[in-house]
């Protein structure tokens, strides 16, 4: 059998009789397959630039080796190539996510496959797979999100504390560092965290500090404040109102003398950082000094 059979059985270029010999041969049956699969695949979007220069970083640099190869071994090279690129699509299929990320002092608004909308709050991070939406509608979080679910439309929210199933709803999750929260706006939302579910009819909010979990009520039909640029607060440990407040201004925030665990009920404003100082130090009674982008906080009877 000539070596260039594979090649051109490939680009259809043999005759029949090169075809008859061909199909005699021990290795036909195990391209046929590779080509019958190779057929069916959906090449993903390849950005030749970047394989290029990721190539180039990481290759290693090492002097070829040199083999004397029998005369059907090209035909080995070349399965094996084709092989190796057939796993490669496939896992690559299968595992591809969509990542949506935003910084700190930034929103973005995502439609998804379903014309779900989701927006996502300062210092967020949103992935889900793209290719198998319509089989696997698995939503993961970290940081804070805004979901408004096309009706009828059904997935999960996966995150580190817990996970949210809903059905055509509208909520809130915010899922950081040992802190966790759930607020249903309409529809009705499953939350289960260590494996304790827990229904939410709108109206309703889950928050979980560190562990310990408490319930309390929302507006019907309405909206985290955040949307309209305000970080509301309900009795919440201090710290975690500085940490939303360094990412919705991109600051760093520091302390003299104060208490971070006292908690704090009230509201800053997200457009405005002298107004939202003002309005977690005047009820705390603390002073603040801004430095450039950098906030100490004090006690006020501090010299």
């Amino acid at each position: 059998m000539q070596e260039n059979y594979l090649a051109k059985w490939l680009n259809n270029e043999l005759t029949e009789a090169e075809m008859a010999e061909f199909k005699k041969s021990e290795a036909y049956a195990t391209y046929k397959k590779i080509k019958d699969v190779a057929s069916n695949l959906e090449a993903p979007a390849f950005d030749m630039d970047t394989a290029y220069n990721s190539l180039e970083q990481n290759k290693v640099k090492e002097s070829p080796k040199v083999f004397t190869l029998a005369p059907y071994k090209p035909f080995l090279r070349i399965a094996a190539a084709i092989t190796v690129l057939l796993v490669a699509s496939f896992f690559y299929l299968n595992t591809l996510n969509k990542t949506i990320t935003t910084s700190y002092a930034e929103n973005k608004t995502i439609t998804l496959p379903d014309t779900s909308e989701v927006i996502l709050n300062a210092d967020s991070e949103l992935a889900y797979n793209e290719k198998k939406w319509d089989d696997k509608r698995n939503i993961e979080l970290e940081g804070e999100a805004y979901f408004k679910v096309a009706k009828g439309k059904k997935f999960t929210v996966a995150t580190t504390h817990g996970t949210v199933s809903v059905l055509g709803t509208q909520f809130n999750v915010e899922n950081r560092k040992d802190y966790f929260e759930v607020a249903c706006y309409e529809g009705m939302v499953s939350v289960t965290i260590n494996g304790k579910e827990t229904k939410l009819p709108a109206g309703n909010s889950l928050l979980a500090i560190n562990g310990k979990s408490s319930t309390y009520k929302v507006a019907v039909n309405g909206k985290p404040s955040w949307l309209s640029n305000e970080s509301s607060f309900r009795s919440i440990p201090l710290h975690y109102v500085m940490d939303e407040l360094q990412r919705q201004y991109n600051i760093k925030v520091t302390y003299s003398g104060i208490d971070k665990e006292q908690l704090f009920t009230g509201s800053f404003n997200n457009d405005d950082l002298e107004l939202a100082l003002k309005s977690i130090s005047v009820p705390l009674q603390i002073k603040f000094k801004l430095d450039g982008n950098q906030v100490l906080f004090y006690e006020e009877k501090a010299p």
